[in-house]
C-alpha cells in the first residue's frame, strides 16, 4: 500500500496532536483532579416537591449575611418567582428541574447553569450592588420559553 508523502505528515500529525490532548486530558483529570462543576447530587425528578431542600423552596439564612437559596426550574417559571437579600449577601444558589431542561442565568453576572431534570446544580454568588436582577432560561425548554424569568431583588 502506497501512502504519499503529505498524507504521513499529516497522519503523523494527527496522531501527535491527539496523543498530546489525551496526555492533557489524563494529567487534568488524575493528577489535578479537575472534574465537571456541580451535579453531584441526584433526586428523583418526580419527587422534586416532596425532597429536601425543594419542597420548602425560597431563601434561608445560614449566618449573618450567608444565604441559601433553593429554587425549582419548570415550563415555564421558577419558584420563587422573586427573592429578595440584603445588599452584600452572599446566596449559596441550589436549582434543579422537575421537567424538562432549563437554563438558570442571573443577567449581568456570572451565574449560569443548566438544569437537569433530577440534578442539583449549584452556584454561589456576592450581590454588592442594589438593584433588581433577572434570572432567566437560556434554554429552550418550549413554547412558553421566552416567558419563563423570575427577579431578585437586591436592597
Amino acid at each position: 500500500m502506497h501512502i504519499h508523502k503529505l498524507e504521513k505528515i499529516w497522519l503523523t500529525l494527527g496522531g501527535i496532536m491527539l496523543a498530546a490532548f489525551l496526555i492533557v486530558l489524563t494529567i487534568n483529570a488524575f493528577a489535578m483532579g479537575n472534574t465537571p462543576p456541580s451535579d453531584l447530587q441526584q433526586i428523583d425528578p418526580t419527587k422534586v416537591d416532596q425532597t429536601p431542600p425543594f419542597d420548602k423552596p425560597g431563601l434561608v439564612k445560614i449566618s449573618d449575611n450567608e444565604y441559601d437559596l433553593n429554587m425549582i426550574g419548570y415550563a415555564f417559571g421558577y419558584t420563587p418567582a422573586q427573592v429578595e437579600i440584603p445588599k452584600g449577601a452572599t446566596v449559596h444558589f441550589h436549582v434543579t428541574s422537575r421537567d424538562v431542561m432549563h437554563g438558570f442565568e442571573i443577567a449581568g453576572t456570572d451565574v449560569n447553569m443548566m438544569l437537569t431534570p433530577g440534578l442539583v446544580n449549584s452556584s454561589t454568588k456576592t450581590f454588592n450592588e442594589s438593584g433588581t436582577y433577572l434570572i432567566l432560561c437560556n434554554e429552550y425548554c418550549g413554547a412558553g420559553h421566552q416567558l419563563m424569568a423570575a427577579h431578585l431583588v437586591v436592597k
